[in-house]
C-alpha cells in the first residue's frame, strides 16, 4: 500500500499544490496574494496534466522504429501553451491589481468595499482637482510639459477632504 501511495507521488504532489492555491485565493483579502494562489493552483493543473501524459519508459516519437512505446507529445505542448496564456493572464492580474491600488489607495478587499460602499457626490458636486507637477511650467490649458496634469485619484481626494 505504501509504494502504491508513494508510486503516485505527483498525483499528491498536484494535489498539495490545489490545496495551496485554492487556499490562498479564499482565505486572503489582498489581491496581489490572490492572483499568486491562482498561479500556484494553476501550476498544480500543470504538474497534474503532464502526470497524466507521462508514459513509464516510453520515448519521443520521432526516435527510430526500435522502441515500443511512445509517450503522447500533446499533453507538453498544451502545457507550454498554458503557461505562456498564464503568464500573461498573472501579468494582466497584476497590471489591474496596480491599476486599482492607483484609484482607491489599497489592495485590501474589505478597504476596496469600504471606499465603494461610501456615497459619492454628484457629478456636478465634485470638482476636478488638477495639479501640476512642481518645477513645471503651464503649457497652455492642458498642464505641464508633456500637456497632461496629474488628476488625483479617489483616495487622494479622500485624505484632503
Amino acid at each position: 500500500m505504501l509504494d502504491t501511495f508513494l508510486g503516485h507521488y505527483a498525483y499528491w504532489g498536484a494535489i498539495v499544490l490545489l490545496g495551496v492555491g485554492l487556499y490562498t485565493v479564499t482565505a486572503s483579502g489582498n489581491l496581489v496574494k490572490k492572483v499568486m494562489g491562482l498561479s500556484v493552483f494553476q501550476s498544480a493543473v500543470f504538474v497534474l496534466y503532464i502526470s497524466i501524459g507521462a508514459v513509464e519508459g516510453a520515448t519521443a516519437p520521432i526516435a527510430g522504429p526500435s522502441h515500443a512505446a511512445y509517450a503522447n507529445p500533446l499533453p507538453h505542448v498544451l502545457i507550454l501553451t498554458a503557461i505562456v496564456v498564464g503568464v500573461a493572464t498573472a501579468a494582466l492580474a497584476l497590471a489591474l491589481v496596480v491599476r486599482i491600488h492607483a484609484v482607491y489607495g489599497s489592495v485590501e478587499e474589505d478597504d476596496i468595499a469600504r471606499a465603494e460602499a461610501e456615497p459619492l457626490q454628484a457629478p456636478s458636486q465634485v470638482p476636478l482637482q488638477v495639479h501640476h507637477r512642481a518645477g513645471e511650467e503651464s503649457a497652455g490649458e492642458g498642464g505641464g510639459a508633456s500637456g497632461s496634469p496629474a488628476i488625483e485619484s479617489r483616495a487622494e481626494r479622500g485624505r484632503t477632504s
